[in-house]
């Protein structure tokens, strides 16, 4: 890809998670000026690599200061927002408190953009949104973008409520670009050794349909994903190609969930994550896999 096609100054929050770490490594890379942003820990932004400033994104104004180089040391000109920051999955607090951190910090970045004149945000929604833990089946597979928000715990209601979100910003201002990214389950490479014990019981992993993304893949996402240039709101699965397991697609559906319908033919270990629509519009292309590690 182009660099002339990327935002010139990007600010990137939740930086020092999982995902942060590896995207704000990533576009760094390839030449893209990143204030890094996170309130984890409290720690020194001095001994974080590169530039970083603490936010505490449910504090607006807190928030504008970043995006409009407010902050002593640190310039405005941001182009574009990546929005990674959360309360990462349901279950780690309670479900108010989830809930008001996940939502206040959404809003707050959505809004501050607006404010700042930024027209380009990045924000990570999830594949919660897509029925997970599936208790209730999914309505077909690969599922896919096409079918309404599913979601089945407090966390999963906020994703669904920031896509709905984001549609409105753009409603309110019609240049806006507005790209949610429906992340599977994030891996570090050395997250993978116990991948082939997973197939002891296709039960351990049936509740995201045996699906994950490899941090750097996800970092490639979100750089196709800034490259983005039609107005409007939009949202993509983001997975890899492959499931976690060795058995084959196809035996795992018939398997777990024999009375649902398989929409199209499956390669031997093809994601039941659908990534057709990332390819198709983004560019997406994963590179990476479980297998080459293990």
């Amino acid at each position: 890809m182009s660099n002339s096609a990327l935002p010139r100054r990007v600010v990137v929050t939740g930086a020092t998670g999982k995902l942060g770490r590896a995207v704000v490594t990533h576009l760094r890379a390839v030449g893209v000026d990143v204030l890094a942003v996170d309130r984890a820990g409290g720690r020194d932004p001095r001994d974080v690599d590169g530039e970083f400033l603490l936010v505490d994104l449910t504090d607006y104004g807190q928030v504008v200061e970043a995006f409009t180089g407010g902050a002593d040391e640190h310039a405005g000109g941001v182009d574009a927002v990546v929005h990674l920051a959360a309360v990462p999955a349901p279950g780690l607090m309670s479900n108010a408190t989830t809930f008001a951190n996940n939502s206040a910090a959404t809003y707050n970045v959505f809004a501050a953009a607006r404010a700042a004149g930024i027209k380009r945000v990045v924000w990570a929604s999830s594949e919660t949104v897509l029925g997970l833990p599936f208790d209730t089946p999914p309505p077909y597979a690969p599922v896919d973008e096409e079918y309404a928000p599913r979601p089945e715990s407090t966390y999963s209601l906020n994703k669904a409520l920031e896509e709905e979100m984001a549609r409105h910003f753009c409603r309110w201002d019609p240049e806006l670009v507005m790209v949610g990214l429906r992340f599977s389950n994030v891996m570090d490479v050395e997250d993978y050794a116990p991948f082939p014990s997973f197939d002891a019981d296709p039960q351990l992993r049936r509740w995201n349909l045996w699906g994950y993304i490899d941090a750097r893949d996800g970092a490639q996402a979100v750089e196709r994903a800034l490259a983005h240039d039609q107005p409007g709101a939009d949202v993509f699965v983001i997975a890899n190609a492959d499931t976690v397991m060795s058995r084959s697609s196809a035996s795992l559906m018939a398997e777990v969930y024999p009375g649902v319908e398989i929409r199209k033919d499956l390669g031997e270990h093809e994601t039941l994550l659908s990534i057709d629509k990332a390819r198709r519009v983004l560019g997406y292309e994963p590179r990476h896999s479980w297998r080459d590690h293990v």
